[in-house]
């Protein structure tokens, strides 16, 4: 899909099968899956080869952030599908020149949907492409200052279940909770790692961009940069610390896990030493001997079982004594 964005330029996507010139007055090439036409039509405008998405995927910084014939081509990664619960980063592609912004991307992230929106409803802001592209870019950075703020929350929301002890919980329920619990913190460290990439691909570009000519040092647009750059690096901050944590509630879930297997293994053995002295007492008189002293006594049978029964009460209760059940 190809659409232009500036004077006289409508807001409909443009069949590049039909259209033989991009209009002069196009400040914006923006270039959604494009097809071997429309590539063709946007390398005819902006007079450069377009960066194919094998080259966007590359991850040198040599191959991502480079100046050619006065074009200066950047590539950074951008966080998408957050909304459906997968979410995942794919390389988007600018080339930034003295008239025209030219974007190659594969992926419909949501800071593009809401920046095009933006400038429908705004067409002043694409007179001019070094403007348009920092304003783009303070979309993306905003954009991603909120997911960081949603993964944040989500760990917040990790280490209030993590250490909510419930004690009328049964064992099995307390399990399923660990167990959930545990797929929660492996889906919030995916979204961290996506989110770490995109930080510092931003970072990259934005440093990039700030050292280029193409924005002059008395330029607005360098402070915006630099304002940009700042909460660029707030970010990746940010996100070291939101590691920390998920790293920390990791290691809390699995101790709780190991305190559940233990507390099993502590019934158990608890159990089998309640057991063991009965068992020895019915298994001396099980034993067939022709002299045994009280075969021949009338009360020989409800001794053994008062003994038997006294010899199972007695280690339960010191066991409910030291707090060991």
């Amino acid at each position: 899909m190809l659409r232009l964005f500036g004077p006289e330029c409508h807001s409909a996507p443009v069949d590049a099968d039909t259209l033989r010139k991009v209009p002069d007055g196009a400040i914006w090439v923006d270039l959604l899956e494009p097809t071997k036409a429309e590539e063709a039509l946007a390398e005819k405008f902006v007079g450069t080869n377009i960066p194919t998405r094998e080259e966007l995927s590359e991850i040198e910084p040599s191959s991502r952030l480079y100046q050619r014939n006065g074009a200066a081509f950047m590539t950074m990664s951008v966080l998408h599908g957050l909304a459906g619960g997968h979410p995942g980063s794919d390389p988007i592609g600018f080339i930034l020149t003295e008239h025209q912004l030219v974007t190659v991307r594969y992926v419909d992230p949501k800071p593009f949907i809401i920046f095009t929106e933006h400038v429908y409803a705004e067409p002043e802001i694409a007179r001019d492409p070094r403007t348009l592209f920092v304003r783009l870019l303070d979309a993306i950075v905003d954009r991603l200052a909120d997911e960081f703020e949603f993964a944040g929350k989500e760990i917040e929301s990790l280490s209030r279940q993590i250490f909510d002890h419930h004690s009328h919980r049964s064992k099995r329920k307390s399990e399923l909770r660990l167990e959930a619990l545990l797929m929660r913190i492996g889906k919030a460290q995916q979204l961290l790692a996506k989110l770490r990439e995109t930080s510092v691909s931003t970072t990259r570009l934005l440093t990039f961009l700030e050292s280029i000519d193409s924005i002059d040092k008395d330029d607005p647009n360098r402070r915006h940069v630099e304002s940009l750059i700042a909460d660029a690096n707030a970010l990746s901050d940010l996100s070291d610390f939101l590691s920390e944590n998920l790293v920390f509630l990791l290691d809390a879930s699995l101790g709780l896990i190991s305190l559940e297997q233990n507390n099993v293994m502590k019934i158990f053995s608890v159990f089998a030493v309640v057991f063991m002295p009965p068992t020895l007492i019915a298994g001396i008189y099980g034993m067939n001997f022709e002299h045994m002293p009280e075969l021949k006594w009338l009360l020989g049978y409800p001794f053994s079982l008062a003994l038997i029964l006294a010899s199972a009460i007695l280690p339960y209760w010191f066991a409910r004594r030291k707090g060991w059940l």
